[in-house]
């Protein structure tokens, strides 16, 4: 009879093998369970699908990966309690011989890493030990089991991608968090303070998540309170203060978040069902919620009317980005090229000279990159009918890709890479009536602002708030 999937997960954690005796029987074993073929099998010419594929390190020397399948992975294997990090970097300096695989995983017998390593992608990391494999419980950063991460592994790689995993987190966590609003709604709490603490909850989940709160704070509220609501309510009023003040909260420094989302501290008292609920949210890794589906999402779960659409299609970046390209995007564009071009035609000018003529060329293409920043910050978008934001928030992150460029061609030519002005929510509008709708408007872009400057490694700049 097949290896069973419980077989598996028992017989390797009681393994003690070292790396070199368990590498290939354990994979083995796993293909067995996952009912894929193992590399002999599916090809015996080792062309596509082998074990210790001979490479060429990216640094130099040679080497051998543990397992490759084209098109699908790169695997490296390490002895149980061997840090996997040192896999991962021997895999990274493998990768362009593999032909650059869109997965590069690590093992050590009992605990996996599966990287995404999609070209134009931020990359995304799935980790879970054999236990997890039992479990039906997603993935803390995804809406999958680690089963169904380990069989896209092996047949379609393309579930993991950053993008569509983004998706499925983004839906489950819009359906949970329609339930909180549906208990509020039943309650008949005023509609108005209720967005408004809703939108509180939802932006410390995603604060929490990329560590704008300290040491996930805010789970651990969740998990040490999680069936005492009286007690979790006393510390998110507690906590909803300092994040007003940028004050103390127990052990920890808590940021000073300004605007007007965290002006008080005023709560709506949370039951135990309020907990569960706010409790599986906080599974979610926060930082890979897509605004712009998010939003949608999550509009319908306050209108009555859309409810029934909730997981339904929603309008798309592409379909957004067809107004926003030729309204906005393409003045700017043309804007850009013709600054580009002038601060070319003085960098060529300047390195055909040297002394103070040199230095005053150079001072006019950096006067003339500053001033062109300073021109794309005082760019306003309106949305008159904003909704839950989606518009304005890939306004803002196109925005902010242009002034990125600014960025990069000043580095390239040996000038400052600090430029004193910046995209910024600050320059979009929005009209709307629906009250959940323009509170959850602004807290979409505030993510998406936040969120772009991350994946750029961007630091906030000193004069704007990097809360709400």
């Amino acid at each position: 009879m097949p290896l069973s999937l419980l077989e598996f997960v028992e017989r390797w954690k009681a393994s003690s093998l070292s790396e070199r005796a368990g590498a290939q029987t354990h994979f083995n074993d796993l293909c067995e369970v996952l009912g894929h073929p193992h590399p002999a099998a599916a090809d015996h010419t080792g062309e596509s699908f082998t074990f210790e594929k001979h490479v060429s390190r990216t640094h130099g020397g040679k080497g051998f990966a543990d397992v490759w399948k084209r098109n699908y992975f790169g695997w490296e294997y390490k002895g149980k309690h061997i840090d996997l990090r040192e896999a991962y970097l021997q895999l990274q300096d493998y990768r362009d011989d593999l032909e650059s695989p869109p997965l590069l995983v690590v093992c050590d017998l009992e605990n996996f890493e599966v990287h995404t390593n999609f070209t134009g992608s931020r990359p995304q990391v799935y980790r879970f030990s054999l236990d997890d494999l039992l479990s039906d419980a997603p993935l803390p950063n995804s809406a999958l089991r680690a089963l169904d991460v380990l069989r896209a592994v092996f047949d379609d790689p393309e579930q993991l991608r950053p993008d569509a995993s983004s998706a499925r987190v983004t839906e489950k966590a819009a359906v949970e968090f329609a339930k909180l609003a549906l208990n509020l709604e039943v309650r008949r709490v005023d509609p108005e303070k209720g967005a408004h603490f809703l939108m509180r909850l939802l932006f410390c989940l995603f604060a929490d998540s990329i560590d704008l709160l300290p040491d996930h704070l805010f789970r651990k509220m969740l998990e040490i309170d999680k069936g005492r609501p009286a007690n979790f309510n006393r510390k998110l009023r507690q906590l909803f203060a300092a994040m007003a003040k940028g004050d103390s909260f127990g052990v920890y420094d808590v940021k000073l978040f300004n605007g007007g989302l965290f002006a008080d501290d005023a709560i709506i008292e949370l039951s135990a069902s309020d907990l569960t609920i706010l409790g599986a949210t906080a599974t979610l890794d926060w930082s890979y919620v897509e605004p712009a589906i998010f939003g949608t999402l999550f509009e319908r779960s306050f209108d009555p009317s859309k409810r029934s659409q909730l997981g339904a299609h929603y309008t798309s970046k592409q379909d957004i980005l067809t107004i926003i390209e030729p309204v906005l995007m393409e003045p700017l564009n043309k804007r850009w090229a013709k600054v580009e071009t002038e601060a070319l035609a003085l960098d060529e000018a300047a390195q055909k000279t040297k002394g103070p003529a040199y230095a005053k060329l150079r001072t006019q293409m950096q006067e003339k990159l500053i001033a062109w920043v300073e021109e794309l910050s005082e760019v306003r978008v309106l949305d008159p009918a904003c909704g839950s934001g989606n518009f304005l928030y890939l306004a803002l992150k196109r925005m902010l890709d242009l002034w990125k460029e600014a960025q990069v061609f000043s580095a390239h030519r040996g000038l400052p890479t600090f430029l004193p002005q910046q995209v910024n929510p600050s320059q979009l509008y929005g009209i709307e009536k629906n009250i959940y709708a323009h509170e959850l408007a602004s807290v979409v872009v505030w993510i998406g602002y936040l969120q772009w400057l991350k994946e750029n490694g961007i630091a906030c700049p000193p004069s704007q708030s990097c809360a709400t």
